[in-house]
């Protein structure tokens, strides 16, 4: 513990951090920069024909958020954005008159294929994931949703392309980890929604008895663009 402290003391005085908002030392996002941020104080029920429903923290529209997020996902990549990045999502649900209680829940986070976990080093969606699952006290599944499919960036595409290009992307390697569970499906953000839909679709077929999906931001087509 004291050689982890002290490793972590000496890694911030080599490498300080910078607010990605105001460039002011010492945090990634600083209090005043995350008070700028518009964090929904409402849910309006979103189901898909394999969702149950989805919430999301935020629009994507933020020029901080989007900026947060790519370099999240983004080289330079900056992994330990996964902390102010989930705090958004737990701070959304405090703030929410009528909170789901996700307590009888798993989380599962959409997953990356081999090739771009190889380069990134994690999957943004499962750094998430952790997250709300130590906050939350439920048990987080990796590994159990795998992406078998090379896929286009869905960023490049139209809706139409994007449900074609992640079309049987995905498949479920443990059926019995998730058969009859209650599924909370974690991804950073929702656009047209194909990616958690086609995600939410092998779920279902495996067993699952119910998915939510739980995101970051919310971005219309286009605004997701690099």
């Amino acid at each position: 513990m004291l050689f982890k402290k002290f490793t972590n003391f000496i890694l911030e005085l080599l490498f300080p951090k910078f607010c990605f908002g105001c460039q002011r030392e010492g945090d990634y996002l600083c209090e005043d920069c995350r008070a700028t941020l518009e964090i929904s104080r409402f849910h309006r029920e979103n189901s898909g024909r394999y969702l149950k429903d989805f919430y999301f923290a935020l629009p994507y529209q933020n020029p901080l958020i989007k900026n947060l997020i790519q370099r999240f996902k983004y080289q330079p990549l900056v992994k330990e954005l996964a902390k102010p990045l989930s705090s958004l999502i737990i701070e959304y649900f405090q703030l929410l008159d009528n909170r789901p209680n996700f307590t009888d829940f798993t989380i599962i986070p959409a997953p990356l294929e081999k090739r771009k976990f190889k380069r990134r080093g994690f999957n943004q969606a499962e750094e998430i994931a952790k997250e709300l699952s130590h906050f939350w006290g439920i048990p987080l599944f990796s590994g159990c949703l795998i992406k078998i499919k090379e896929t286009i960036p869905q960023v490049e595409l139209s809706e139409d392309e994007r449900k074609e290009n992640i079309k049987e992307a995905f498949s479920v390697k443990n059926n019995q980890g998730i058969k009859n569970k209650k599924i909370l499906l974690v991804d950073d953000v929702y656009t047209t929604g194909s990616t958690m839909e086609e995600a939410a679709r092998v779920l279902k077929i495996a067993g699952a008895r119910e998915i939510i999906g739980v995101v970051i931001a919310r971005a219309s087509p286009g605004e997701d663009h690099l």
